[in-house]
């Protein structure tokens, strides 16, 4: 079955550092972006960052651009999200998420099919 497991969140003070990951297994990634949102209490889930698999290419939102960096690791179906200078409004519940490369946009959410079950991300100022 398709699964994807995050870890790596917890909490930290502004301006530190967390390494996020998520395991795949049960698919192939070779066809797939891998995404990271997240969704604060009371807010609606947004884009952070997105990888295609395939050619390595890497998205981000402007919220964490120049502090977050997405990458992979092939051999283990993992992909990472290395979260520097963090700040308070960063805190959310970051999902792990895999969609098929041709289905529509990088930085929405519905055209991801799988997700997993969210790891807590804490900043305190």
């Amino acid at each position: 079955q398709v699964q994807l497991v995050e870890s790596g969140g917890g909490l930290v003070q502004a301006g530190g550092s967390l390494r996020l990951s998520c395991a795949a297994s049960g698919f192939t990634l070779t066809y797939y972006r891998m995404g990271w949102f997240r969704q604060a209490p009371g807010k609606e889930r947004e884009f952070v960052s997105t990888l295609t698999w395939s050619l390595g290419h890497t998205y981000y939102a402007d919220s964490v651009k120049g502090r977050f960096t997405i990458s992979r690791d092939n051999a283990k179906n993992t992909v990472y999200l290395q979260m520097d200078s963090l700040k308070v409004e960063d805190t959310a519940v970051y999902y792990c998420a895999a969609g098929r490369v041709d289905r529509g946009s990088l930085y929405a959410p519905e055209p991801y099919a799988y997700w997993g079950q969210g790891t807590q991300v804490s900043v305190s100022s």
